[in-house]
């Protein structure tokens, strides 16, 4: 009779063989199929986003000129969000109450936003920033990814 590991090495070479079948006959997009890349960043570090289910997700891409800002706001659930171009200057305070905390971002890089914290992103530089934001639990049928906040006071 065959041994466990004679089993197992068949089974394995069996599985590999049967994958690289459909890596051979995988098809390319159909004529007219586009692909458009709004954002891309690289994440300093790990995150997971929790979805609740009937909730919605929403991408946007947001452009603000020198001088402009969002205005204290937060979000109905986590937001990723990945500098296109220019430089974004970030102010955050918990909605509690709490220090505020100032940091730049840059083109290439990718930021987050909690539900718990408000936000203020200013352009401080000279030319326009472009952002891609990608918003998690935003109420279904038309509800906002924004949340209108009071000024702290304190940034």
């Amino acid at each position: 009779m065959f041994g466990k590991r004679t089993v197992l090495v068949t089974l394995v070479t069996a599985g590999l063989v049967v994958s690289a079948l459909a890596v051979a006959r995988a098809t390319p997009p159909s004529s007219g199929f586009s692909s458009v890349v709004i954002g891309r960043g690289q994440a300093a570090r790990s995150f997971e986003a929790h979805q609740r289910k009937g909730n919605d997700v929403a991408v946007n891409q947001i452009t603000v000129p020198p001088a402009g800002f969002s205005g204290w706001h937060s979000h109905p659930g986590i937001t990723v969000v990945a500098v296109q171009s220019g430089q974004i200057t970030l102010f955050s305070e918990p909605i509690a109450g709490g220090k505020c905390r100032v940091r730049i971002f840059a083109a290439g890089q990718v930021f987050l936003e909690h539900p718990s914290i408000k936000y203020n992103a200013v352009n401080t530089a000279s030319a326009p920033y472009v952002i891609a934001a990608t918003f998690f639990n935003v109420p279904p049928n038309g509800g906002s990814s924004r949340i209108d906040q009071t000024d702290p006071g304190n940034c």
